[in-house]
């Protein structure tokens, strides 16, 4: 046999299907779109889109062009459609627009641009207008946007489909400015109404909003977007208003089991001092493998079921734990850094927590080389 990877996650294909199920359930009729930007977070876009689409998934949402291109690759043939969610340059725009792309639009010019590349390939573009509520990243801002909307409608090559927005603190369900950005847009929608102008796509809901804002999938808006609710993880601040399953489970192997004297130093700053004889072993994974080094001295591995304890600073290729309350670990076993394993688990949440960031910081940060192995229990 010849060398494998040391590291590996594995995507539960099952349970990202049931998890997106149980998100279609919640926020009925509206629809879902399943976002899967960034190589679906780093897990691969190509296995994760297919499964989403055998679950019934029909829109999915990625950040730029070349995912947008990727995606669309990757989908069964007519099982989906592609959809930009931030912005899209001068010279991407023709691209898109031949590929059937749908595009997001954050102002007049971009809107024009847009227009004039679908009539030169004569195809009409399909566009949702993106509005600035308060996240003051992209988009129209609110009040500027019924002028936008109502010049930009008139253009006769664009297909005005929809119009959204992202909110900035949705994580936090106590927090009154999501309130205001959903009054702010529903504002929009009401000027523009005035016009004749209606859209059949309107949403601004995101995972977070779908657990603690619920009635951002209630009329009038008719669709959401979901991506880290999709790997059954959410933000530590907010409502679990959904039952979903961590779809990850990131493993490696033991590299070395040793008996070390009291009095040992371990790892890099000599971070952690042995007060007794203990069982120490070297696990083949470290921080350019996705583990944190905020982990060290604080956090836990599963091996053989046992929950053993990260001692001494994680290194970029090894880490080590105390092994002493698991005596038959030997090179070669496998350990178990997030899922789960003998009846216990550790989830991306956990290391978010320990970490103080979120979930999507964990995930898209695993390394090259560790390799993504897409399962169906």
């Amino acid at each position: 046999m010849g060398a494998v990877h040391r590291v590996w996650v594995e995507i539960d294909l099952s349970r990202l299907a049931s998890n997106y199920g149980k998100i279609v359930k919640r926020v009925a009729p509206a629809e879902v779109l399943a976002v899967l930007k960034a190589n679906a977070y780093g897990l691969g876009v190509g296995a994760c889109a297919r499964a989403l689409a055998s679950a019934g998934c029909r829109r999915f949402g990625v950040a730029e062009p070349f995912e947008a291109l990727e995606l669309g690759k990757a989908l069964p043939a007519g099982r989906g459609e592609v959809q930009i969610l931030s912005s899209v340059l001068p010279d991407e725009i023709s691209d898109m627009v031949a590929n059937g792309v749908i595009l997001p639009v954050t102002g007049l010019a971009e809107a024009k641009a847009i227009s004039a590349a679908a009539r030169k390939l004569r195809r009409k573009a399909r566009v949702h207008f993106k509005i600035d509520t308060g996240m003051g990243r992209l988009g129209i801002l609110a009040k500027d946007a019924p002028a936008v909307i109502r010049e930009a409608h008139a253009l006769p090559w664009l297909d005005c489909e929809g119009i959204f927005s992202h909110f900035a603190t949705a994580f936090d369900p106590k927090d009154p400015f999501a309130k205001e950005q959903i009054r702010l847009f529903k504002g929009v929608l009401s000027a523009v109404a005035k016009d004749g102008v209606t859209f059949g796509k309107i949403h601004m809901a995101a995972s977070d909003a779908i657990n603690n804002f619920p009635e951002t999938a209630k009329k009038p808006f008719n669709m959401v977007r979901t991506g880290i609710n999709l790997h059954g993880s959410f933000d530590p601040n907010g409502r679990r208003a959904l039952a979903l399953e961590s779809v990850l489970s990131l493993k490696t192997r033991v590299a070395q089991v040793r008996t070390l004297p009291a009095g040992t130093t371990l790892g890099y700053a000599r971070t952690w001092c042995l007060s007794r004889d203990t069982r120490v072993a070297t696990i083949c994974a470290g921080y350019a493998d996705g583990l944190p080094i905020a982990l060290t001295n604080r956090a836990f591995v599963l091996i053989g079921g046992r929950r053993c304890r990260i001692i001494g600073r994680i290194s970029m290729d090894y880490a080590t734990v105390d092994v002493t309350e698991a005596p038959d670990v030997k090179s070669g076993d496998e350990v178990v850094c997030f899922g789960s394993s003998g009846g216990d688990s550790i989830t991306p949440d956990d290391w978010a927590a320990i970490k103080g960031t979120h979930a999507y910081d964990i995930i898209s940060s695993l390394g090259n080389r560790v390799e993504r192995r897409a399962v169906e229990k």
